[in-house]
Parts: C-alpha cells; sequence; structure tokens
C-alpha cells in the first residue's frame, strides 16, 4: 500500500480496520494503489482480494497478492497456458500480435505471433498445439509444429462466421468448442468493421455457440440463446458448459448474465438457464472470459463498471457469489497456470496481472 495515515482519531482507524476485514466492497483499495515499478510491497492479506463467503471461498491465500506482470497493450485478452511449455499466451487485439510469457524468468517476449490475425481467444488442443479465435480473417486456427497454420473453420452452415471470439476444446473427444459474437466484424480497432444495416448491429449471422468435431471437421451450431456468447467453459466433469453473455452492448433486452446449459451425448447441450447474474449493489457490469476450478466454482472476469467491481468474480456451483479480485482495469478474461494450475492470470484492459490461488484450474487452459 502506498497510502499513509496521519494522527487518525481511533473511531475512524477502527471502523476502517473493521471494513477491511469484511472484506467490504466499498472504498476498494486498488483506486488508491500502484504497480508500477517504484510500488510499494502490498501489506497481507491483500485488500483487493475479497471473501464474500469466506467460508467456500477458500482459495483465498493470506500471503499473496496480486502482482502486474506487463502492460502497454491496447486491448489484452485471450490468456492461454501451456503446460508442457510453461508458457503463456495471450492476445493484444489492436496491435494485431499475440504475446507470450514464460514461467522460469516471468519476462513477456513481443510479437509471439504477429500478425495475429486480430486474434482474440487462444487455447491448445490434446496435442500442445495452439489454436487461436481470429477477428480479421473471421476463423480458427491451429498452428502446426511444422509452422504452418490450419484453417480449422471460417464458416458455418449459415455462412460466414461473424468474428469467432473465444474457445475450449473438450479432451474427450478433442472437439473445440467457440463463441462467435462478432465484435471484431464491428470495428476496425479490433479487426475489421463490415457493412451492416441501421436495423441490426448484427454483421452477417444470428451470434452463436459453435462446435467443431475433431474427426470430420463439421460445424454444428450448439446454442443461439446467448445474444452475444463470448467466454465459455465447461464444468469439471464435462457434463455443464458456461457461457457469459455480453449481449447488453448492442442488445436492450440482453441481461448481463452468464448461462449454464446440460451437455448431452453427441455434442449438444439442453436445458438453458441464468448460472448468474453480474449485477453487484445494483449495478451491472460483463462477464467476459470465464474459467472453472476443480471445485466447479466459476471465475468469471468482470468490468465496465469502476472501481469496486472491475477485476474477477468467483462463483459457487450454485452460481452464489463468493468471491472477487478487484483490479484497477477492466478484466477481459482469466486462466489457471503455472506448474500446478494455481497460478491465476488476469488480462485487463492494457495489462497482465496474477495472483496465487489455493485451488487449481479444473482443466489445462
Amino acid at each position: 500500500m502506498s497510502t499513509s495515515l496521519t494522527a487518525p482519531s481511533r473511531r475512524a482507524f477502527l471502523s476502517a480496520a473493521s471494513l477491511a476485514a469484511a472484506g467490504a466492497i466499498a472504498g476498494p483499495a486498488s483506486a488508491q494503489r500502484s504497480y508500477g515499478p517504484d510500488a510499494a510491497p502490498t501489506r497481507y492479506p491483500d485488500p483487493d482480494i475479497v471473501s464474500i463467503d469466506p467460508k467456500r471461498f477458500r482459495a483465498k491465500l493470506g500471503n499473496t497478492a496480486i502482482q502486474r506482470l506487463h502492460t502497454g497493450m491496447g486491448w489484452a485478452e485471450g490468456p492461454a497456458w501451456h503446460a508442457t511449455g510453461r508458457f503463456l499466451v495471450w492476445s493484444d487485439i489492436p496491435a494485431n500480435e499475440a504475446l507470450r510469457l514464460t514461467e522460469e524468468d516471468m519476462k513477456v517476449s513481443r510479437r509471439f505471433r504477429s500478425p495475429s490475425g486480430f486474434s482474440n481467444g487462444n487455447t491448445f488442443d490434446r496435442e500442445g498445439r495452439q489454436i487461436a479465435f481470429r477477428h480479421f480473417n473471421r476463423d480458427v486456427v491451429r498452428y502446426e509444429p511444422n509452422g504452418s497454420t490450419t484453417v480449422l473453420a471460417d464458416r458455418s452452415p449459415d455462412g460466414p462466421f461473424n468474428a469467432p471470439n473465444d474457445g475450449v476444446v473438450h479432451p474427450q473427444d478433442g472437439s473445440i468448442w467457440f463463441t462467435d459474437p462478432g465484435y471484431g466484424a464491428l470495428m476496425d480497432y479490433e479487426g475489421e468493421r463490415v457493412r451492416q444495416s441501421a436495423e441490426s448491429p448484427r454483421p452477417f449471422q444470428k451470434e452463436a455457440v459453435w462446435r467443431i468435431d475433431a474427426q470430420s471437421g463439421s460445424v454444428t451450431k450448439v446454442a443461439d440463446d446467448p445474444f452475444k456468447p463470448n467466454g465459455l467453459a465447461f464444468s469439471p466433469d464435462y457434463r455443464r458448459l458456461y457461457v457469459a453473455d455480453t449481449g447488453k452492448s448492442h442488445y436492450e433486452q440482453a441481461k448481463n448474465i452468464i448461462w449454464v446449459y446440460d451437455v448431452v451425448e453427441g455434442g449438444r447441450v439442453q436445458n438453458p438457464r441464468t448460472f448468474a447474474d453480474m449485477t453487484l449493489d445494483g449495478k451491472a457490469g460483463f462477464a467476459d472470459g470465464i474459467r472453472v476450478d476443480e471445485d466447479g466454482n466459476v471465475w468469471s472476469s468482470a468490468g465496465w463498471v469502476g472501481d469496486g467491481y472491475d477485476g474477477v468474480h468467483i462463483f459457487a456451483p450454485n452460481g452464489d457469489r463468493i468471491g472477487q479480485i478487484r483490479l484497477p482495469e477492466i478484466c477481459s478474461n482469466v486462466c489457471f497456470g503455472g506448474a500446478r494450475r494455481n497460478r491465476l492470470f488476469m488480462t485487463a484492459s492494457q495489462s497482465l496481472y496474477t495472483v496465487m490461488v489455493e485451488t487449481r484450474g479444473a482443466h489445462f487452459c
């Protein structure tokens, strides 16, 4: 912390202490906190890691702190951890490049992939090959060990994709599940703006969740209930699919929620319903990228509200909000990494943050 107290009254001091102990959401420390190279050490426990429900949010460590690892990007997105190579890959979408951080020295290598096709999300398949979801090219690609690029899908049976956004690999059958909200086709800053009618913010087709079959390569629609499906993640047993909906950005009737589906045979889903509402203290921001830990808790990036809200919100398997990590920037996505998958990486606007947690990611990326 970089703040100091000058002759505080006993009453004011005790009041502030009680709020900190309760993990109050009001008056976030991040509003005054410095993450620069000359920042003072953070006093444990980190005041920006909040246990809303201490009995269920057991991932909080008393002697760990949020760290900023890198900054200077336009819009950081799509973190994915390579378990064998022990490195993190993520996107700087406006810069049209992907970056890499190596665990050995925690150093960042820019232009890991440049140009990147204004890629957003990234993940790795069972063979450790990087898969990227590209805005500019409006496709899903795989980078091969020999340096070549394989286009896995660039259109659906209904026509060209809007702009694939984020995705995950189902390890049991190798299929790739991804979202197509179309943000990269709405602006040149994150892709290429395409002509659209004044009546509809939809560039090509209805926004949806799609699945690429690992054997045939066929593309099928999984769901189109969310107005703009964004981040997605499976439960630890792969029996549930969670989908963040950011449709409120363009559709008045949309809600700031995370959906959940039951996954059934044949790569299908059923029983769409609301898993969690992003409203907190009367303010509703967006859930964007999401991941699930080994206990089935959903870790969701959160943003577009301000201090005290932006960062990461953690939900129990029943949808209750149990914890929060407050960041000084809008958080776009999260990923568990490190040798034990107990290091949470957070891409947030211009920066990359990390914090150690007492849980592990349910999946490898």
